[in-house]
């Protein structure tokens, strides 16, 4: 019988996997700490980013304020990032100016880290390192107080019952305005959003107009609100403000997605906050303004739009600034079929520049991109805005109620449009060429030059 060679392994088998053992263990615990886990790693991600929705009075379908809340939702929360459903961002990330000051979006990195953590197991971690609880704002408070406290005033329109299961319902009324105010003032930011805690829930998004008068009869228009599923209130930038007069007619533009329970006598709130009694801006804007995407120029307010069934169509609009402006937001609308829309600059020396681009457009969302102040567009006299909306009423496009449809103008949700509101704030000449001339020496300094 042959004996064992001296030197198997065998003979040295529990030493091995000691020697084995002690070498791995520094990989297998650099390895251990390279999982993402809830505590450490997503709470903080989710908090930032998702909280504001996804708490018990927020208009997510589940809080995400926990571990035992995020769990069950893990799956579905990995699938919506990476296919960047969620936070609502829609804008074309390739193209166009890409800093705003409500960027909601995630980076790479916090979508790797989001992944992982699903895909090793969705291990909790260490409760102690969870970040505090978010402050978050009750359901019924106003966003725009966080910053400058409780409105000046705040306007409710008339009642109106929203069925419940019903198609989505579009509503006009009028309202006067008086007595609010003494004399002429200024507005510095205003608020629309639905009653809480059900008219919040179908208020999809709308618009409450003002047209105000002094005792000479001086006009001045323009909105005490603008609201959208997505979209906070609007504040104007620093010296700047909208003509507001005592009295006048407030015009309330509401479209309604219904529910499964009936909201009765829902009433509309829009919150105003003025500048001090007295203070006259040095720029003075009409707020988030109207832009129609037609054919001809102006915009024809899209009445012409016809959409075939199984068609993709796209459809450019153009406007000419008769005077300078300084673009502040960009908020593309359409309906259920709208894909795409952007925004462009054509110069009066004919170079054409994109500024913005939605690519991802769900009519669900109504979300105001605000520009950081830095790259919001100032643009000279004669300056062409061109703006192309695309829309998809075919089967892939999986927000369409029915591809095979002819589709045309029309205010309910299942008809389309083609606009954009834009927060303008038009220059004389003198205030044009000092803001571009802050706005090189700023970048210059930052650039160290």
């Amino acid at each position: 019988m042959k004996s064992k060679p001296r030197f198997q392994l065998g003979y040295f088998k529990p030493l091995a996997v000691l020697v084995i053992g002690t070498a791995l263990t520094p990989w297998m615990s650099a390895a251990a700490q390279s999982i993402p886990t809830f505590s450490a790693d997503v709470a903080p991600i989710l908090f930032e980013k998702c909280a504001s929705c996804h708490n018990p009075e927020g208009i997510g379908p589940m809080p995400l304020l926990s571990y035992a809340e995020v769990k069950p939702w893990a799956g579905l929360i990995s699938y919506k990032v990476q296919a960047r459903e969620m936070p609502p961002w829609h804008l074309d990330k390739t193209t166009g100016i890409q800093n705003y000051q409500n960027d909601v979006s995630l980076s790479d990195e916090q979508i790797t880290t989001i992944v992982s953590w699903v895909e090793s197991g969705v291990p909790e971690g260490d409760p102690a390192s969870m970040p505090p609880q978010p402050a978050l704002p009750k359901g019924n408070d106003w966003q725009t107080a966080e910053l400058l406290g409780p409105p000046d005033f705040v306007v409710k329109s008339p009642p109106y019952t929203v069925t419940a299961n019903a198609q989505d319902q579009w509503w006009l009324r009028n309202t006067t305005f008086e007595g609010l105010i003494d004399g002429p003032r200024y507005i510095r930011a205003t608020e629309l959003k639905g009653s809480y805690p059900l008219g919040v829930k179908v208020l999809h998004h709308g618009h409450a107009t003002l047209v105000s008068y002094d005792e000479n009869g001086n006009r001045a228009a323009g909105p005490v609100g603008r609201q959208g599923v997505g979209k906070g209130g609007d504040q104007f930038p620093d010296g700047t403000g909208m003509l507001v007069y005592p009295n006048g007619e407030i015009t309330w533009n509401l479209h309604y997605f219904p529910i499964d329970q009936v909201v009765a006598n829902e009433q509309a709130q829009a919150a105003v906050w003025l500048y001090p009694k007295g203070y006259e801006p040095e720029y003075q804007t009409r707020g988030e303004q109207f832009f129609a995407a037609d054919f001809g120029p102006g915009g024809l307010w899209a009445n012409d739009i016809i959409l075939p069934p199984d068609s993709i169509k796209s459809q450019q609009g153009v406007r000419v600034l008769n005077r300078a402006a300084l673009i502040t937001s960009f908020r593309p609308h359409m309906h259920m079929r709208g894909r795409a829309q952007s925004l462009e600059a054509v110069y009066p020396d004919g170079r054409r520049e994109m500024l913005s681009r939605v690519d991802k457009y769900n009519h669900s969302w109504q979300i105001s991109y605000k520009f950081e102040d830095d790259v919001a567009p100032l643009l000279p006299k004669g300056t062409m805005l061109m703006i192309t909306t695309t829309w998809d009423n075919t089967a892939d496009n999986p927000n369409n109620p029915d591809h095979r449809q002819w589709v045309v103008f029309g205010q309910r949700g299942v008809d389309e449009m083609s606009h954009s509101w834009i927060g303008i704030t038009y220059l004389n000449d003198d205030q044009f060429e000092r803001l571009s001339a802050e706005r090189r020496g700023r970048l210059t300094a930052q650039n160290g030059q």
